[in-house]
């Protein structure tokens, strides 16, 4: 409308105003206002926008660099294009190099692309929807805005350090004569073969059995101790949960890289509980727990226990990573250990952070009741199995 009468005023004027003056403006406006009809004429659905990511899995920390491509099949005059892609919250408060808005001047293009880079990735699961596509005429009277369907995700894992891990007790198979040796099976002693499995060492390779099955299959050990670690991750909201996060992430990968085997049990909007097993392939399924668990957890840490504390069912080593530290917590987790095996509760400050003095009342309360309380502050997850160390 108002091009419509943008045009019926310059018109009437050099009509009734005469000379060269007036009808100089309206031959002037008019491309302009040819131009805007046919814009409005164009389809913007004739436009393809898709996005390339430079890789699907990221660790927490990295840069993200996205290419955003246009393809368009008609060579339609465009004076410009404002792009920009719809990220998520999680995202979209995150510094970029190259923001995540563009403006193009296509003309005639039929194909133009940009990139984008965010600097920092946030832990979790990113799925990207939409892109928001703008052009319009270069006075600015006119403009045509459309959003398009680009479908993409990719997973940022949380930052780990490189620890070592060295269990606080050992037991044997029977008995429970504590021990410190090297967390391994017993490879002098042989007692079957069975099939491979991944994990399972070059050397263990039995090449006769193998040859004659025609399928890989390697030398079953005596177990001479038992080295199941089964973790039990606190979800509820807490300012230090992306400590816990890394933490628990640091002590898996730790945990399994040594050789013994692993389980995870949280407790977010949903439950989510691994079983106790070895290998690459589980290391990436818990990993990928991890990377999507957010802090949405009603049930505080006892009750999880107190409700699923028959989430393993054999003789394993318990071990709890929280930042909340209760009476009650330590009276279920006592009882637990009395039924299931040791327990070892890692209570995650930030740096710096010192325990109140409820928290000191409480950690002796659980020394005296066989539960084991470490303290473990950010950015310094090796100090946690110094202990065992000395």
């Amino acid at each position: 409308m108002l091009l419509f009468l943008l045009l019926f005023l310059t018109f009437s004027y050099a009509m009734f105003q005469g000379g060269f003056v007036s009808w100089f403006l309206f031959y002037s406006f008019l491309p302009f206002a040819l131009y805007c009809v046919a814009l409005t004429f164009y389809p913007l659905g004739d436009f393809h926008v898709t996005r390339v990511f430079s890789k699907m899995e990221y660790n927490s920390g990295e840069p993200l660099k996205v290419t955003v491509t246009i393809k368009r099949s008609k060579m339609f005059p465009l004076f410009y294009l404002l792009i920009e892609d719809q990220l998520n919250k999680a995202l979209s408060i995150v510094p970029q190099e190259k923001g995540v808005k563009a403006l193009l001047f296509p003309g005639f293009k039929k194909e133009l692309s940009y990139e984008y880079i965010v600097k920092e990735l946030p832990r979790g699961e990113h799925f990207f929807h939409t892109f928001t596509v703008k052009t319009g005429d270069p006075l600015g009277l006119f403009e045509k805005e459309r959003d398009f369907s680009s479908e993409g995700k990719i997973i940022v894992y949380p930052p780990y350090t490189e620890m070592l891990y060295r269990p606080f007790e050992n037991q044997y198979d029977q008995g429970l004569t504590a021990s410190r040796e090297r967390v391994q099976r017993d490879t002098s002693m042989t007692v079957g073969v069975r099939e491979y499995r991944p994990g399972d060492r070059f050397s263990w390779i039995n090449w006769k059995a193998t040859a004659k099955r025609n399928e890989f299959m390697t030398k079953e050990f005596e177990q001479r101790q038992s080295h199941d670690v089964f973790v039990v991750m606190d979800c509820m909201a807490d300012r230090r949960f992306e400590t816990v996060v890394s933490f628990t992430t640091s002590l898996l990968r730790a945990i399994l890289k040594r050789g013994a085997q692993a389980g995870l049990l949280t407790n977010s909007n949903e439950k989510a509980s691994f079983p106790i097993m070895g290998g690459e392939r589980h290391l990436h399924q818990l990993f990928y727990q991890l990377a999507k668990i957010e802090a949405k957890s009603n049930t505080p840490l006892d009750k999880v226990l107190a409700m699923d504390g028959s989430f393993v069912q054999q003789t394993v080593s318990i071990m709890l990573v929280t930042a909340n530290l209760t009476k009650s917590l330590i009276e279920k987790s006592s009882f637990l250990g009395q039924r299931k095996g040791t327990i070892t509760l890692f209570l995650i400050k930030e740096k710096m952070e010192l325990p109140t003095d409820g928290e000191r009342s409480l950690m002796a309360i659980s020394a005296a009741r066989g539960v084991r309380v470490v303290l473990v502050h950010e950015g310094d997850f090796t100090a946690a199995f110094s202990e065992v160390a000395r």
